[in-house]
């Protein structure tokens, strides 16, 4: 029996989900299902589609690009990332004398949890637009979007990334965490604590020294 596929916006029911919400976690140990295509390292899976752009249609298709780079100076699609919680990176490219288009992304979870978190944020209303000119694009909240997207998807040849371990969740946080400890650091209260002989002994630990180290680094 063939596994069951979701719609866009059915519930979410991944086991690698920490909650109902769009977000990843650090279970996350396998990034795609095994009948979808893509290339998986660690807990990261490329995504990448060619499309052909429908005739006529190329400037249109540059304008609702650039319309997506202002948006995304702007912080309202950086927001919307942060929502879908799972999108480490994306791009958009016209090319072969403007008669195709490719987009790629790098992304945590399975692939059918990343398809329908786009069609829930502004995202999905601007992957609309943007994918309105290409040949045969049904809508992302369309129930063949998925097919239409496996249709155009070709699986990289080789995919490799920085940091296979780590999750777009676990990146915020060991950034919140970073930023947090920074600032401890450059504490009057930091610094007296440090030159405390009653802390001689913890300051001194390889473990306490290393965390500075890495601090400074």
């Amino acid at each position: 029996m063939a596994p069951h596929v979701r719609t866009l916006g059915d519930p979410r029911t991944d086991p690698w989900q920490e909650n109902l919400t769009m977000t990843a976690t650090t279970g996350a140990t396998q990034s795609a299902h095994p009948e979808r295509p893509g290339r998986s390292d660690g807990v990261c899976s490329e995504f990448t589609v060619f499309t052909k752009i429908k005739p006529g249609h190329a400037d249109a298709l540059r304008e609702d690009l650039a319309a997506m780079a202002d948006a995304a100076a702007e912080e309202n699609v950086h927001a919307a990332v942060r929502q879908i919680g799972t999108l480490h990176d994306a791009r958009h490219v016209i090319f072969d004398n403007d008669s195709r288009f490719m987009f790629a992304s790098v992304f945590d979870g399975s692939w059918d949890t990343y398809i329908d978190d786009f069609a829930q944020t502004v995202v999905g209303a601007r992957f609309d637009k943007v994918f309105s000119h290409c040949e045969g694009f049904p809508g992302v909240t369309d129930p063949g979007a998925k097919d239409w997207f496996v249709a155009q998807q070709e699986p990289a040849g080789v995919f490799v990334s920085a940091y296979p371990d780590l999750t777009v969740q676990q990146i915020y946080k060991d950034q919140r965490v970073d930023d947090a400890f920074q600032a401890v650091l450059d504490t009057a209260e930091f610094r007296a604590m440090l030159d405390n002989p009653a802390n001689a002994a913890l300051v001194g630990t390889p473990a306490f020294q290393k965390l500075l180290e890495e601090a400074s680094a």
